[in-house]
């Protein structure tokens, strides 16, 4: 009897997250339609990130945001996002508004 009939297809797929500090891409060969979720899990990602709150955290495929339960291709990498720290607009429109001061104001010349 051969158990090439009983095989199940595998893929595999990358499992990656960063903090300042330390970036972690992890491979991960995974059953043919494992979720994002899914491969989160089996990465193990979460014994090294102690702190990852991974049921509040944002994910993507190659940079487009998705789903926890997006069935995975192979070769996809699972992008796991941090929350921002500040708000990108607020910020351009802060050192906007200083570049503007310190112009106006760094020059005795008029």
């Amino acid at each position: 009897m051969s158990e090439t009939n009983t095989k199940i297809d595998t893929i595999n797929v990358e499992v990656a997250y960063a903090e300042p500090a330390k970036q972690l891409i992890l491979p991960v060969n995974v059953d043919a339609g494992t979720t994002v979720g899914g491969a989160i899990v089996q990465s193990g990602i979460m014994m090294k990130f102690p702190d990852l709150d991974i049921e509040n955290s944002k994910v993507g495929i190659f940079g487009k945001a998705t789903t926890m339960t997006t069935v995975l291709k192979d070769a996809d990498r699972v992008e796991i996002y941090r929350p921002l720290i500040a708000d990108p607009k607020e910020v351009r429109r802060k050192r906007a508004a200083e570049g503007k001061a310190t112009k106006k104001g760094g020059s005795s010349d008029a």
